[in-house]
């Protein structure tokens, strides 16, 4: 088995399944886990630091290759498509997109991946209860009542003159946000990235920002502290009240063992 994510190999470590990997790519993933499941993680052998690249997973021989999103099945340059690696004789396994008519309100594919993964493997069981620890931490963090937030999330601070990247409303992260007590200005958007221009985003003043962490060279200090010196955004509530969450997105826009940790620092940070 090889992993296109280390985001897929923790689940099937927690699944007990992780001997059958041969290899993972993307290992960045595996920076959000501390502790002996970290070191556990860190003894997977790494076939590409990178998104996957079709010949070195191919090339690994597997009979079946799993990962947490559609995007690493041909969506990131140099991965392999289903078909490619079908005609290698490898199965896929792949965390379901949520249904592109609606904005996503909750972690349902993360939950419905495990389950999945665990049928794959005859672990039901560990899948079950896999779910229910991830449930708990989610309902420990969520915050649901009251007015929501409005919420902003970005990977790279705005470009003066360019419109604003952002998270969509049919992504995991609108979830994530909604879990936590947030609505996604960008909610209605829906796509799982979306643009706003820089006027709409001031018009629709995020209360909060969330900034999404593992794209940028830099470290995370830095990346905060370019959005929040953004002129586009300075005149938003978010920047006056200094509300800001920085989440990796490792545990925000995918299917993670962590997501749970995702709601709770995005709920800190609007409910302070």
């Amino acid at each position: 088995m090889v992993t296109m994510d280390g985001g897929a190999a923790a689940i099937l470590e927690r699944l007990g399944v992780a001997d059958r990997i041969v290899g993972t790519a993307a290992p960045d993933f595996f920076k959000a886990f501390t502790g002996e499941e970290a070191a556990k993680l860190a003894k997977i052998p790494v076939l590409d630091p990178g998104q996957g690249n079709a010949e070195a997973v191919i090339a690994a021989k597997p009979d079946l290759v799993v990962g947490i999103s559609g995007y690493s099945f041909g969506g990131f340059d140099g991965t392999p498509t289903v078909a490619q690696l079908a005609k290698a004789g490898a199965e896929s396994l792949v965390a379901c997109d949520a249904a592109k008519g609606s904005a996503v309100k909750d972690l349902s594919s993360t939950t419905a991946f495990i389950l999945q993964a665990a049928k794959v493997f005859g672990v039901e069981q560990r899948g079950a209860e896999l779910v229910a620890q991830i449930t708990a931490s989610i309902d420990a963090a969520k915050r649901t009542s009251g007015t929501p937030m409005r919420v902003l999330a970005l990977s790279a601070p705005p470009a003066a003159g360019r419109p604003v990247m952002v998270q969509g409303g049919t992504g995991l992260a609108n979830g994530v946000i909604a879990l936590a007590g947030g609505r996604n200005i960008a909610e209605d958007a829906l796509q799982d990235f979306a643009s706003l221009s820089a006027e709409e985003v001031v018009r629709r003043d995020p209360q909060a920002i969330v900034v999404i962490s593992g794209f940028s060279p830099g470290g995370d200090d830095d990346l905060l502290n370019s959005i929040r010196s953004s002129p586009v955004l300075a005149g938003t509530t978010a920047v006056r009240e200094g509300r800001f969450a920085v989440v990796p997105q490792s545990i925000l826009l995918s299917p993670s063992v962590l997501n749970g940790e995702a709601v709770a620092k995005i709920a800190e940070a609007l409910h302070k």
